[in-house]
């Protein structure tokens, strides 16, 4: 039974793959093609809006300031107007109000690439749980116990959480990085990292295994997520600069995105969560390693470089809360924080020896 299970998980996890890849490339399809046709629809809005507020502003005799409007409306077709700026050029109780209420990012041109590329992934999703609970049953344990199962269950949560802030705010933008990210971690598992089945050994037969892992699984769902939106905000921020400069075209998928400023916002709020998540991984590790090995801290290789990343991630926290600190130092903070993460999963488990050496490799 537990061999016809074990299939059945591996079974499940392969289609899972193919489905995501398939969403990886829907997904890259839409950003491809986005650019051009969100251009043409600010072009036709802006248009249309600069016209009655034109007709307006002439009619209240404000000639002047209905031209001041036109440039910002054409700053704001470019991208390149944060949302705290645009409400700053309007009167003192419409800046208060439009600061007070507003309103989230929601991309509301949705191509039938970018549905195609939602429904594989929420498939895929289910296909990848699916496989998740398989291998649980058939081990009768959490299926997190060595690099196959942690690989398969991180990348899993990975997705639930950027499906999951969908309800929070739009970033379905970010869908050909967790997909393909998805299908990379996937397939290394798959390939370098596969395992049979095998009972726990000792010292990870405690409930601290179900509750350390998962919460680190979920904080690094968030941290991922971050480390996407402070790429998009370099990328963004680089063609920001040019366009003030004259030096390059307003077109391109970067003009289907938030500007940099509520790219910067957005990955802050989410590293905020994934940081409290690892906060309380080190915390619970280290009543952990007191229950497993009769010392809170050990100066283990995994615990040291848990403790690594705390600090990095701590240290942009801080650096984001300093004014000297925002824009692009930030943003460059936010993904050295993301790869000591990677490094951490895909290098120390593997590489380094320790406590922590439970791989199975």
């Amino acid at each position: 039974m537990t061999e016809t299970l074990s299939n059945w998980s591996n079974t499940s996890l392969y289609i899972a793959i193919v489905i995501y890849a398939a969403a990886f490339i829907f997904f890259t399809f839409d950003l491809a093609t986005r650019g051009t046709k969100k251009q043409d629809a600010v072009a036709k809005s802006s248009a249309a809006g600069s016209t009655s507020r034109s007709k307006q502003l002439v009619g209240a005799g404000g000639v002047e300031a209905g031209a001041g409007d036109g440039v910002a409306g054409s700053a704001a077709d470019a991208g390149i107007v944060s949302s705290s700026s645009a409400a700053s050029s309007g009167s003192g109780g419409v800046t208060g109000k439009a600061k007070k209420h507003e309103p989230r990012w929601r991309d509301q041109r949705a191509t039938v690439s970018l549905k195609i590329a939602m429904v594989l992934t929420v498939v895929a999703f289910a296909g990848h749980l699916l496989a998740t609970v398989l291998r649980g049953i058939a081990a009768e344990r959490v299926p997190w116990s060595n690099m196959f199962e942690y690989s398969m269950t991180s990348s899993l949560l990975i997705v639930a959480v950027f499906l999951g802030v969908q309800f929070w705010n739009d970033l379905r933008f970010l869908g050909t990085f967790i997909a393909g990210f998805t299908v990379l971690t996937l397939g290394i598992a798959t390939i370098g990292f596969y395992v049979d089945v095998v009972p726990l050994q000792p010292a990870l037969q405690s409930w601290w295994l179900v509750i350390h892992v998962f919460v680190a699984s979920l904080g690094t769902g968030f941290l991922a997520l971050g480390f996407g939106l402070s790429l998009l905000q370099l990328l963004q921020q680089g063609r920001e600069t040019k366009i003030r400069a004259g030096e390059a075209k307003r077109g391109g998928w970067l003009a289907a995105m938030p500007n940099s400023e509520r790219l910067e916002d957005l990955a802050f709020r989410v590293n905020v969560i994934g940081f409290i998540f690892w906060t309380f991984t080190l915390v619970a590790g280290a009543i952990w390693a007191e229950r497993a090995w009769g010392r809170y801290w050990g100066w283990d290789t995994k615990e040291v470089w848990t403790f690594i990343i705390w600090v990095v991630y701590a240290g942009y926290l801080h650096a984001r809360g300093t004014r000297g600190w925002r824009g692009a130092p930030s943003a460059w903070l936010s993904m050295v924080g993301f790869a000591t993460v990677i490094f951490n999963f895909g290098i120390v488990n593997v590489f380094f020896d320790g406590l922590h050496a439970y791989s199975g490799l």
